[in-house]
């Protein structure tokens, strides 16, 4: 049966994937969205209905919930910063009472397996409070408790691929010796597909899981096997807190603090799967459910080919400017420090829009490594995402996508790549590319190429800030100039 469905969190890891198999179900389809421009750019964009919200914004919820049959309640505020678990209890709220309201016929909530009786962390906490307020809604509930989920681009994915792939020799926390059990991302959406026909009646909170229950070093220890790696030793440690493993986790994985902290929290449960009744109310999927190394070698192929759906990469990072680039800084009256580079090439406008949107991730920024390094690990000490974050797919950009440090927030294929930076600064800072067709004096057609750092300062820091890394402004930006344009006409030859 058809359905009309909201999806919140489209723009995230989760529900990135889910609104497409929803419109593939058959169900119409309702996204929302704080900033719709983030899925312009997505293949299902044309096939579903997006609408502009806040969640913690009860009218905005209102209106998206009009004439909805089923919410799919997928937003989590970890990586925002600040008290990120009232930010997220009082969305729960606002759901419910709107969903309520308009009556809604089904909420289905995604959340995570935990103990019961013992004391959780804040991360585990929160996803029960906001179980709890959505099961109380007075509107039919499903909250699906998942563990670890395994595919391209989750958050738990990342955290153990790298700590797996840089350490040869692992000293790690007592809680490596606790028990997991993960569940493929695949089995996760299943279970979501099917829980928005499953009958009125049914309400409540149901353990989901895949078929292996590991203790945490084996589960980094299976990620080896599948990636050709050997075996790591684990050395469990008493004195490493959750905190200093975040830091660890900061420093060597692209999974940044905000994030890192709360997935770490978590690990100091068993989080085992407890009760079976999803059974009776949603069949495990054809085939069976994904096992752990199985998942794992998905989601090695699907990274190894670059085609990512969607990434934990997409949440917004704590403390990152949201605001987009005023469209006349200096005529508002803000102060604006800029560098601006253009070059006439004979290359094609096409050619130099290739090499513009392949940049970052692997491929790098046509400029100084070693100084990019070096500020990528400033950022990671304190407390930003540096530069391991990469790209989702590594010749391809879309609105909101991450390329390292940046997050894309406008592009126009062809012609406009807008980056706006997640790194700590003091101050707002783009970084646009701009390519148009240009005439040469030799009277011959090729392509203008314009580039322009662009830094709002907040106060006295934010200026001298600016002014000290002038000097490594002019290398940075004249090498990546010369080089973008040298890189084009290359593959014009």
């Amino acid at each position: 049966m058809s359905r009309r469905i909201l999806v919140t969190g489209a723009t995230g890891y989760v529900g990135g994937r889910l609104a497409p198999r929803l419109v593939e179900a058959g169900h119409h389809v309702r996204a929302l969205a704080r900033d719709p421009g983030r899925l312009r750019d997505a293949s299902w964009a044309g096939d579903v209905e997006i609408v502009q919200g806040d969640l913690e914004v009860l009218a905005d919820v209102r209106r998206a919930v009009e004439g909805v049959d089923v919410v799919f309640h997928l937003v989590h505020a970890m990586s925002a910063g600040g008290d990120w678990a009232q930010a997220e209890l009082v969305q729960a709220q606002h759901v419910a009472a709107a969903a309520k309201a308009a009556g809604v016929q089904r909420i289905v909530y995604l959340s995570g397996l935990h103990p019961e009786g013992e004391r959780l962390s804040k991360h585990l906490a929160s996803r029960v409070a906001v179980g709890e307020v959505l099961l109380a809604s007075g509107v039919p509930t499903i909250v699906l408790e998942a563990g670890i989920v395994i595919g391209s681009g989750s958050a738990s994915f990342e955290m153990i691929r790298h700590l797996t792939e840089v350490l040869p020799y692992m000293p790690a926390p007592r809680w490596v010796r606790n028990f997991v059990q993960p569940i493929a991302i695949r089995d996760v959406l299943h279970y979501l597909v099917a829980a928005a026909e499953v009958p009125g009646d049914v309400h409540g909170a149901f353990d989901i899981g895949g078929p292996d229950v590991l203790r945490y070093g084996q589960v980094m220890n299976g990620y080896a096997v599948e990636a050709g790696l050997p075996q790591r030793p684990i050395a469990p440690l008493p004195v490493l807190t959750p905190w200093l493993a975040s830091q660890w986790v900061n420093l060597v994985t692209p999974v940044p603090r905000a994030i890192a902290m709360p997935l770490i929290g978590s690990l100091l449960h068993d989080c085992v799967v407890e009760e079976h009744r999803i059974d009776r109310v949603i069949p495990p999927p054809e085939g069976g459910l994904t096992g752990y190394r199985g998942a794992v070698r998905l989601a090695l192929a699907r990274e190894r080919s670059g085609d990512i759906e969607s990434s934990w990469r997409s949440a917004s990072s704590a403390g990152a400017p949201s605001d987009p680039l005023p469209s006349d800084p200096k005529w508002s009256g803000s102060t604006v420090m800029e560098d601006a580079r253009e070059r006439v090439t004979s290359a094609s406008p096409e050619a130099v829009w290739r090499v513009v949107e392949s940049i970052g991730g692997d491929r790098g920024w046509y400029s100084v490594p070693l100084l990019w390094s070096i500020r990528g690990l400033a950022d990671r000490l304190v407390g930003g995402v540096g530069l391991r974050r990469g790209r989702r797919d590594p010749v391809r950009l879309r609105a909101g996508d991450v390329v390292d440090f940046w997050r894309v927030e406008r592009i126009d294929h062809g012609r406009l790549l807008r980056l706006r930076a997640e790194m700590r600064v003091p101050g707002r800072a783009w970084i646009e590319f701009t390519v148009e067709p240009a005439q040469l004096e030799s009277g011959g057609s090729g392509a203008r190429y314009r580039q322009r750092a662009i830094f709002l300062p907040s106060g006295l820091g934010g200026r001298l800030y600016w002014w000290s890394l002038v000097p490594a402004h002019h290398v940075i930006f004249e090498v990546m100039a010369n080089r973008i344009v040298a890189a084009a006409e290359a593959e014009a030859r």
